[in-house]
């Protein structure tokens, strides 16, 4: 299983950053030399996607500015730059829109300009110029409520499927939040939060999404979003958050948050530059990959190359929605489901490809918000069982 770093509910929001960051010091380190790597696969050096992330700077101090103290505590307490976490922090902005079409990138020069600042390479012995992943695949979710659950509750399925190289990054942080709320997050050396759920028994994930204005202009970035999110009560507070969020501050990039609460609500809330809209069960069920589904977003779509599984996933999830009742039994074998190869919804890396282009399935995650259960495969799911933490 990943570390599980536990913080003191009582220290302030910078004490609550040094803790992590001393726990987690070597797992923030891993996930700078990843993502160094990864942005010079589409054309920036680390130095310009620090220069892009000081751009968040004001939007996250106008949604929480304990958020930024509790950053500054991690980078003291993990001994990097707060430029670095702030980086991480924003990586899905950075990203750019067209990530996802396969076009190819100046990528050399990025390499260069990162090892000329002394930015570690994991992959120099291996591989001269990063490459972005050729046959894409990405998260795949099922929210279930209790129309179509089998103990008529919600629940939350989802695999992170990213790069495989970064599931030693990956760390089970529980905590609280400024107002005592606490929660536990599955997320990545550096980052605030990803997929988790609270006391109140709120759950949410992420599928990440591209859309045309990706990064264009500063707004809340997605990982602050989640970890936001996660001091709310459910899905009723959620909605009026995000009204919020694009009236005053905007969203900087694109991105699914799949979600279940205990009072038995589920759906999806696409977020993007343009807005956010929200996609709601079907007989129960709300299932989700990496493509916009909701109308008034569809415009919004960035490039997609022809490689990118989302659609055949979509199909692959509908497929097991359609196995009602849903329970703890049938979510993991959604989970496990390898049909499909390399494109699968549980997705085993490709040999051929370089390190940083072997997209899997990181870890599964099945969260059930009445009992406020979690359980993560720390591997792709087909290999390994799903441990309660």
């Amino acid at each position: 299983m990943f570390p599980q770093i536990r913080i003191s509910t009582h220290a302030t929001p910078h004490a609550r950053g040094v803790a992590l960051g001393q726990a987690s010091r070597a797992q923030v380190g891993h996930s700078v030399a990843t993502y160094a790597r990864q942005f010079a696969a589409c054309g920036i050096d680390w130095a310009q996607a620090s220069r892009l992330a000081q751009r968040y700077l004001p939007v996250i101090e106008a949604l929480d500015a304990g958020l930024l103290d509790e950053m500054r505590g991690l980078a003291e307490g993990s001994q990097v730059r707060f430029e670095d976490i702030l980086t991480l922090n924003c990586r899905s902005e950075i990203l750019p829109p067209n990530y996802f079409s396969g076009e190819p990138t100046a990528a050399e020069a990025a390499l260069k300009a990162n090892r000329a600042a002394g930015i570690p390479d994991w992959a120099d012995d291996v591989y001269a110029t990063p490459q972005l992943p050729s046959d894409l695949s990405e998260c795949t979710a099922m929210c279930v409520n209790g129309e179509a659950s089998a103990d008529g509750q919600t629940w939350f399925a989802q695999n992170w499927d990213w790069i495989g190289r970064q599931r030693a990054a990956l760390v089970i942080v529980e905590s609280v939040d400024a107002n005592g709320t606490a929660f536990t997050t599955l997320t990545e050396g550096g980052m605030l939060a990803k997929i988790g759920m609270n006391q109140h028994g709120f759950a949410i994930g992420l599928n990440i999404l591209r859309s045309l204005r990706d990064g264009a202009e500063p707004g809340v970035p997605v990982h602050i979003l989640l970890r936001h999110l996660l001091s709310l009560t459910g899905m009723a507070a959620a909605r009026e958050r995000l009204s919020f969020i694009q009236r005053q501050l905007g969203f900087g990039a694109a991105s699914n948050i799949p979600c279940a609460d205990a009072q038995g609500e589920v759906g999806c809330f696409e977020v993007a530059p343009a807005g956010w809209a929200e996609q709601r069960p079907h007989e129960g069920v709300v299932v989700h990959t990496n493509h916009f589904l909701c109308e008034s977003l569809l415009t919004q779509q960035a490039m997609m190359s022809n490689f990118l599984s989302s659609e055949p996933r979509l199909a692959t999830a509908a497929q097991h929605a359609a196995k009602k009742p849903l329970g703890l039994e049938s979510l993991q074998a959604f989970l496990r489901d390898e049909s499909g190869e390399f494109l699968a919804v549980c997705r085993r890396p490709n040999p051929a490809l370089p390190p940083e282009a072997r997209v899997e399935s990181v870890a599964g995650i099945i969260m059930h918000p009445h009992t406020r259960r979690f359980w993560i495969a720390p591997d792709v799911p087909s290999k390994v069982d799903f441990q309660l933490v």
